[in-house]
C-alpha cells in the first residue's frame, strides 16, 4: 500500500522538462513573499480604519488594474516573448509593493493600488504561455499542476508568515513582498539565460490568422463566462472570509494566516499525485463542475450552526481547497488546449482577463452585500453564485458533446 502510495508520487512528478522545475522554483520563491494582497483588506480595516465598503473599493480597483494588466500581459507575451515580460513585471512589482506602505492618503493609494494590479497580473499571462511552451500535450495539466504546487507551498508559507507579521506591523508584509517580487524577476534572469523564446512566424494564412483572436471562439468566449462566474466567488475566500474571521468570529491574524496557509499545504500534499490518479478516466469538464460544488459546501460550512468558528474556518477551507485542486488545473488546460504558438499569450490573457474582472465585481459587490445584509446573506448569494456556475459548465459540456 505505502509502495504503491510512494510509487504514484514518483510518476507524478516525472517527464516534466528543465524548465518547468525552474520556473517553478521562481513562482515558489515569489509566493513565499505573497502576504500583502491576501491581507489587503485588514489593512484597510484595521490598520487604515477605514470600512469595509472602502477595503471593498481597493479590492475592486486591484481587480481594474488587473483587466488592464492582463490585457497588455498578454499582447506583450506574443510581441517580445514570455521572459522579459516576466522579468520585469516582477522587479517593478517588487518596487510598488514597497511603496504602497508608504502612502496613507486614500486617494492616492486608490490610484497606486492601480497601477501596482497592472505590473503584479502582467505576469501571470506570461508565466501560462511559459509553462505551456515548457510542456506537451500529455503533460500539460501535471505542469500547471506543479506550477501550482510551488505557488501553494509558498502561498502556505507566506500567509502563515504574513499572519504573525499583519499581528506586528502590517507594513511589514508589503517591504517583504517587495523584496522577494525582486528577488523572483532576478532569479529568472539567472536560472532561465536561455529559456525557449516564441518566435513569430513571418506570414500566416487568413485561417491562421482568423484563429488568432480568443474574442472570435464561441465556446472560449462562453467557457470563460463561466470561469469568471466561479471566480467572482473563488476570489472572496482571500479577500472577504478573512475579514469575516476577525470582525465577526474575533479570530486573530496569526490564526487566519494559519487556516488560509491550510489551503497551501493541502495542494503541496495531495495536488500533483491527485491530478496523476484521476489521469484521463473522466472529461476534464466533470471535475470542473464537481469542484465547483465543492466550492459550494465550503460557503455552506459558514453558515453552519452549533459550531465554534475555528472549526467552521478549517471545513470552508478544506473543501473550498479540494474544489480547487479539481478545477483550476483543468480549467488551464482546457484553455492551452485551444491555443497554438500564435495566440497563446493572447488566450492566456483572456483567461486572466475573467480572473481580473471577477476581483473587479466580486469583492465591491459582495462588501456591499455583507455591510447592507450581513455576513450570512453574502454566503448564500456566493452559493447561488457557485450554483449557477455548475450549471452552465453543465450545460456547456452538454451542448460541446451534441455538437460532437
Amino acid at each position: 500500500m505505502i509502495k504503491r502510495i510512494l510509487r504514484s508520487y514518483k510518476t507524478s512528478f516525472s517527464g516534466l522538462s528543465r524548465e518547468t522545475w525552474l520556473l517553478s522554483i521562481v513562482v515558489l520563491v515569489n509566493r513565499c513573499g505573497y502576504m500583502a494582497v491576501p491581507f489587503m483588506s485588514m489593512y484597510i480595516t484595521q490598520s487604515l480604519h477605514r470600512s469595509i465598503a472602502d477595503a471593498g473599493l481597493i479590492i475592486t480597483l486591484f481587480g481594474v488594474g488587473s483587466v488592464l494588466g492582463a490585457m497588455a500581459g498578454g499582447f506583450l507575451t506574443d510581441k517580445i516573448g514570455f521572459r522579459p515580460v516576466q522579468v520585469a513585471s516582477l522587479i517593478i512589482s517588487g518596487f510598488l509593493f514597497v511603496l504602497f506602505s508608504h502612502v496613507n492618503d486614500f486617494d492616492a493609494l486608490c490610484l497606486l493600488t492601480v497601477v501596482l494590479s497592472f505590473f503584479v497580473e502582467a505576469f501571470k499571462p506570461a508565466n501560462n504561455s511559459a509553462i505551456a511552451s515548457y510542456s506537451t500535450r500529455e503533460n500539460m495539466t501535471r505542469s500547471y499542476a506543479l506550477n501550482r504546487l510551488a505557488t501553494n507551498i509558498g502561498f502556505g508559507f507566506g500567509t502563515s508568515v504574513g499572519g504573525i507579521l499583519a499581528a506586528i506591523d502590517y507594513h511589514l508584509l508589503f517591504w517583504v513582498d517587495g523584496v522577494v517580487y525582486v528577488a523572483a524577476g532576478l532569479l529568472i534572469v539567472v536560472l532561465l539565460p536561455t529559456a525557449k523564446q516564441f518566435k513569430k512566424p513571418e506570414s500566416t494564412t487568413s485561417e491562421e490568422t482568423t484563429s488568432i483572436s480568443p474574442w472570435k471562439d464561441v465556446f472560449f468566449l462562453r467557457f470563460i463566462v463561466m470561469v469568471t462566474i466561479y471566480m467572482m466567488a473563488f476570489v472572496v475566500i482571500f479577500r472577504l472570509v478573512p475579514v469575516y474571521w476577525k470582525e465577526e468570529m474575533h479570530i486573530g491574524e496569526a490564526t487566519i494566516g494559519i487556516l488560509l496557509g491550510m489551503n497551501g499545504v493541502i495542494i503541496a500534499l495531495f495536488e500533483m499525485v491527485f491530478i496523476q490518479v484521476l489521469g484521463n478516466r473522466r472529461p476534464d469538464f466533470h471535475y470542473i463542475i464537481f469542484g465547483i460544488l465543492l466550492t459550494t459546501i465550503a460557503f455552506l460550512s459558514l453558515l453552519m450552526p452549533g459550531i465554534s468558528a475555528l472549526i467552521a474556518g478549517a471545513l470552508a477551507v478544506v473543501f473550498f481547497t479540494i474544489g480547487e485542486m479539481l478545477t483550476l488545473p483543468y480549467i488551464s488546460t482546457i484553455v492551452m488546449s485551444r491555443t497554438t504558438e500564435l495566440n497563446r499569450g493572447k488566450y492566456s490573457a483572456a483567461y486572466q482577463l475573467s480572473w481580473s474582472v471577477a476581483q473587479v465585481i466580486g469583492p465591491a459587490s459582495c462588501g456591499f452585500v455583507a455591510e447592507k445584509w450581513g455576513y450570512n446573506s453574502l454566503w448564500i448569494l456566493l452559493i447561488l453564485i457557485t450554483l449557477t456556475s455548475a450549471l452552465g459548465f453543465k450545460i456547456l459540456y452538454s451542448r460541446k458533446l451534441s455538437v460532437g
